[in-house]
């Protein structure tokens, strides 16, 4: 079998010179200068999405040298720039992105509803990403949790309506096995909640959103608000381990574009899981903005540290009796979810003496 990648180390890269130099030759085209072949290697270690690796689906970077090549001519330049091949990348993304900027459009005009400022009760900005083609972007859906008395558990209304995968599927489940490990241990838990994401009319798979509805979840246990200036990104296991997903730039850069369209106002950014890092391999406009203070990237290892990001409360370890500090998220959620409890213990006697 022939993989996808390689290592992105001295040997490697000499033999990824060697066939770009040999390539150009052969083609009797311009050759590329030094800072021609470093975007080269960016670009080929964001389509391996990993920093330490590099692509090995050369056919395509071929495409990119005979384009940039091009327009390189097109400007009668003696070598092949950065900025020949930032062209190509640039009108490759243009020649694809036109589903892309309508719903940009649709949520600049508010027809798609996401919020990217204030703060909100019980709902959170998913991230997904949407291929067509060979192409792919990120965006943010709006994502809200209710939570009531009764004995359903976590509900996934996409899995109601049969437009939810059976991975999907998992990741809301699993979020009960979390309630339960955290806060269950001295109690049942009886409640009904319902987790969706909102405007969605297309199938769903995957669990890269499971920590942002649990996110969510918790806001609605606790009754405390989220940011909305931030979306997340990444799936949970039953400890509340945050685990890394695919895609992380693409929903990195779909947000900033999103806040960029809306406004851009320093407090904004992405939650990603702390395994991811080393995927990052962001476009030149995201990093200047995150170096400048416009946009943020907070990575976690645990929900506990999400939650603490979104409220900007303590989220509050428990004691070796199991309780948790007074005013803390986990404090709070653990209290409601004893309501709930004690309502529908209340409401089970009562209707066992009219009987």
């Amino acid at each position: 079998d022939f993989d996808t990648v390689m290592d992105r180390n001295e040997e490697n890269i000499k033999a990824f010179l060697g066939f770009l130099c040999s390539f150009c030759d052969r083609e009797g085209m311009h050759h590329l200068d030094r800072e021609a072949v470093e975007a080269l290697l960016e670009f080929s270690a964001r389509t391996a999405g990993d920093q330490e690796k590099l692509s090995t689906h050369f056919g395509l970077l071929v495409d990119i040298i005979r384009e940039a090549n091009f327009w390189a001519e097109e400007e009668n330049a003696s070598t092949i720039g950065r900025r020949h091949i930032e062209k190509t990348l640039e009108e490759r993304v243009y020649r694809s992105n036109l589903v892309e900027e309508r719903i940009r459009e649709m949520i600049a005009r508010g027809t798609i509803l996401i919020d990217t400022e204030g703060v909100a009760v019980g709902q959170v900005n998913g991230l997904s990403v949407l291929t067509l083609g060979d192409y792919q972007f990120g965006r943010p859906g709006r994502i809200t949790a209710s939570v009531g008395p009764g004995r359903d558990g976590v509900v996934d209304i996409e899995r109601e309506v049969e437009l939810g995968g059976p991975i999907h599927s998992k990741g809301v489940l699993i979020l009960g096995g979390y309630l339960a490990w955290k806060y269950g241990r001295d109690k049942p838990l009886t409640m009904s909640a319902r987790v969706v994401f909102e405007q969605s009319y297309s199938f769903i798979d995957g669990d890269s959103a499971s920590s942002a509805e649990l996110y969510a979840l918790l806001s609605a246990l606790s009754g405390k608000p989220l940011r909305q200036g931030i979306a997340v990104t990444g799936s949970v296991n039953q400890h509340g381990q945050v685990q890394a997903i695919g895609g992380v730039n693409e929903k990195i850069e779909g947000f900033y574009a999103v806040c960029k369209i809306k406004g851009l106002t320093g407090d904004q950014g992405v939650i990603i899981p702390r395994s991811n890092v080393r995927h990052l391999m962001l476009k030149d406009e995201v990093i200047e903005a995150v170096e400048a203070g416009k946009f943020h990237i907070w990575a976690v290892d645990t929900i506990d540290q999400g939650m603490e990001i979104l409220t900007g409360l303590p989220a509050g370890e428990a004691d070796a009796e199991g309780h948790f500090p007074e005013g803390s998220i986990n404090y709070l959620v653990d209290k409601r979810l004893r309501e709930l409890n004690e309502c529908l213990s209340r409401r089970d006697e009562k209707q066992d003496e009219e009987e």
